[in-house]
């Protein structure tokens, strides 16, 4: 909402995590953000906000303990059957709604399929700015706004974002981008219960059926220790045999870059980059990666990288802890022999 004389910055308060449920679990992205909102609500010295998460769904009892446990000081439940599937226009007037009631500060959300549809639609009923995919959030000390940052320009520039005249501020962020806290089982919040009106289930749209998830998309990297990726170095589909090879002997799961994506090599489940997923693995490998910026900023927050390239000047070599300079037709077997011998 635009900023008026009447209606100043100061108005508005606390920041808002927009939760989510998948199979009937906590996102872990949610996770993730309630530790980065108590970063920012602790920075915002000027005002002393809150933590809230904002939960929509069906049968949602019970959830709130975890999500006090992970720093939110009050969790907004809207619990109704018109949410137990997810539709866009309900939720956003929902959403938008209890934006106008409560006056937050900041709204961040997960990068998820949800978000992305949901975000931009509340943004534009709420007449404030979204920024999307933020690899960063920080307070401006001096103006206490939201400093939102994200690649720009396919990832050949880094942007920070302000948005000085609306509220709430929002942005929407990938699961790994941050690490979730560690959970204090010691403590409790707010508990607030919401409704969804009459007039806000009104919608065109209506569930025909429900379909599994293809063994494809359960692909997830999000929860691998070790990620092994192959990059256009691995030259055609038959290259990934050894990156598979290799992911199974340290128990690990196998990434991609856009390029092999792109040439069909391997699915789009295992992209990590700019265009896919963000993964902070405690190993990545990288195999004939390049290491362009669109890859990564979906990596460089990995705990110790390993580089593997014929080129000792690729960007990825001089990111990595070890730098290993061969042809990965060579060295990827003989790493991966080595280690199916422990």
């Amino acid at each position: 909402m635009k900023l008026t004389e009447s209606d100043i910055a100061d108005n508005y308060n606390d920041v808002w995590v927009l939760g989510e449920i998948v199979e009937g679990q906590v996102h872990k992205v949610t996770l993730e953000l309630l530790g980065i909102a108590k970063e920012l609500a602790d920075k915002h010295t000027s005002k002393k906000c809150k933590v809230v998460c904002l939960l929509m769904g069906s049968k949602l009892v019970g959830y709130e303990l975890e999500l006090f446990h992970k720093f939110a000081d009050r969790v907004i439940i809207v619990d109704d059957e018109s949410l137990k599937y997810f539709n866009d226009a309900i939720y956003a007037s929902v959403v938008s709604r209890l934006i106008k009631k409560y006056k937050p500060e900041i709204l961040i959300s997960g990068a998820t399929s949800k978000g992305r549809s949901l975000m931009p639609l509340v943004a534009v009923k709420i007449e404030t700015g979204l920024t999307a995919d933020c690899t960063g959030l920080d307070i401006d000390k001096e103006t206490g706004l939201l400093l939102q940052t994200r690649p720009a320009y396919g990832g050949n520039i880094i942007a920070t974002i302000k948005c000085e005249n609306h509220r709430p501020q929002m942005s929407t962020v990938r699961q790994g981008v941050f690490k979730s806290m560690e959970a204090d089982k010691t403590r409790t919040g707010e508990l607030i219960s919401e409704t969804v009106l009459e007039e806000e289930k009104n919608t065109r749209f209506t569930v025909l059926s429900e379909e599994a998830y293809s063994e494809d998309s359960k692909i997830n990297l999000h929860d691998a220790n070790v990620i092994v990726t192959g990059g256009r170095g691995v030259k055609n589909p038959e290259g990934f045999k050894i990156i598979h090879e290799l992911a199974g002997a340290v128990k690990g799961a196998v990434g991609a870059t856009r390029a092999t994506i792109d040439s069909g090599w391997i699915s789009y489940a295992h992209q990590v980059g700019q265009t896919g997923l963000t993964v902070q693995p405690e190993v990545y490998i990288a195999c004939g990666v390049s290491g362009q910026i669109q890859h990564l900023v979906g990596m460089q927050s990995s705990d110790f990288i390993i580089a593997i390239n014929k080129d000792p000047d690729a960007p990825i070599m001089q990111l990595a802890d070890v730098a290993i300079v061969g042809d990965l037709f060579e060295v990827v077997p003989v790493i991966t022999k080595l280690l199916s011998n422990y």
